[in-house]
């Protein structure tokens, strides 16, 4: 059993590395969390980029991760990094008795998700995946109906993931974007949050068979894909995902039918309740029109709800909604899809028994 430390009676002290675009939710939450958050470094291997987080937020800088690890005092190490390095820099964090929060996905190959895990437990740190789709208002009321069985039955799940991405996106951030060592493609950067919610929303995943292809863009992994999904329950499922929608992202969403139930959840990023029907109607079925809202941001907002929870963890007042095991999970589920992709073949899960 692992004895995880507790940080009581004073802030938690935070270091963030990498300074790009997913940043700015950190950043922001970290403000919004002051009571409990301080934010004592930031890393960046960009010269400029670094310095204008460090004087923004009147913090020491850092151009390497091991320097700012050594040389300050750290509760938390939050990595906005390019996911091929976050592997390396959660065992390095590790190592020095540090706690992590790894943005999705947690890595980009399967072995490097498990040394993750065995070298946070072996260190007796806490491994927090970011998955703050999870806290969205609307995804909380679909997660409540089937864990009251109100679909009966499912049947069919579909997800769509119609977004854009030009090609000048995939150029920024020195060529890291888009590449298989570092960032991998649609299924595995855009969509990875979509495909979390076939775990943890319908259950596990029997089997997958996906296609990939790059259509449009110059990058080494997919702009597209699709994939058939049979859950161990029975039911099936298709993921279709789009980078190349235009003339901007159309559509994040999930439908479900049930036999005493059926929901589709839309908009942009999962924030609409577009289809609400069940056989028996309950008090909350009336928050349905409260639990949508408008967004411009396909992230959402449920990185600082994410990051209460990490807190209350922290303080050894909870358990955390996703740690390592749960990351592997959804890693696991994009690995059997590149797999199949790869060698055109079913793919049965788990990857390891």
């Amino acid at each position: 059993m692992i004895v995880y430390k507790n940080i009581l009676n004073r802030k938690i002290k935070v270091g963030l590395v990498g300074c790009g675009r997913i940043s700015a939710n950190h950043f922001g939450s970290i403000e919004q969390l002051s009571e409990h958050l301080e934010l004592r470094a930031v890393c960046d291997i960009d010269a400029k980029t670094l310095a204008t987080h460090s004087k923004k937020y009147n913090v020491a800088a850092y151009d390497d991760i091991q320097s700012m690890l050594h040389d300050e005092d750290l509760d938390l190490v939050v990595l906005c990094t390019p996911s091929g390095l976050h592997p390396e820099q959660t065992i390095l964090a590790a190592k020095h008795g540090v706690n992590i929060l790894t943005e999705k996905p947690m890595a980009t190959r399967w072995t490097d998700g498990l040394r993750m895990v065995k070298a946070c437990d072996e260190a007796g740190v806490r491994l927090f995946v970011v998955k703050q789709n999870r806290r969205n208002a609307t995804l909380q009321l679909l997660k409540k109906a089937i864990e009251k069985r109100r679909f009966g039955r499912i049947y069919n799940v579909s997800l769509n993931v119609f977004w854009t991405r030009p090609q000048d996106y995939y150029d920024q951030g020195n060529g890291w974007r888009g590449t298989w060592e570092f960032d991998g493609g649609a299924f595995m950067n855009q969509a990875s949050h979509y495909i979390d919610l076939l775990d943890w929303l319908i259950g596990p995943v029997e089997s997958v068979m996906s296609y990939t292809a790059t259509q449009a863009r110059d990058i080494e992994a997919e702009d597209s894909g699709v994939a058939a999904i049979k859950w161990r329950s029975g039911a099936m499922g298709t993921l279709n995902v789009c980078m190349l929608t235009y003339p901007k992202n159309l559509e994040g969403s999930i439908t479900i039918l049930g036999e005493t139930g059926t929901a589709r959840i839309g908009g942009v990023a999962v924030n609409q309740v577009q289809e609400w029907q069940f056989e028996n109607h309950l008090p909350e079925d009336d928050e349905i029109k409260s639990a949508s809202y408008a967004t411009t941001s396909v992230y959402g907002f449920g990185h600082p709800l994410y990051y209460e929870n990490v807190i209350s963890t922290l303080r050894g007042d909870t358990l955390p909604e996703t740690d390592g095991r749960s990351g592997l999970k959804s890693l696991e589920l994009l690995i059997a899809m590149y797999r199949s992709a790869k060698d055109g073949v079913k793919v049965s899960l788990p990857l390891e028994l």
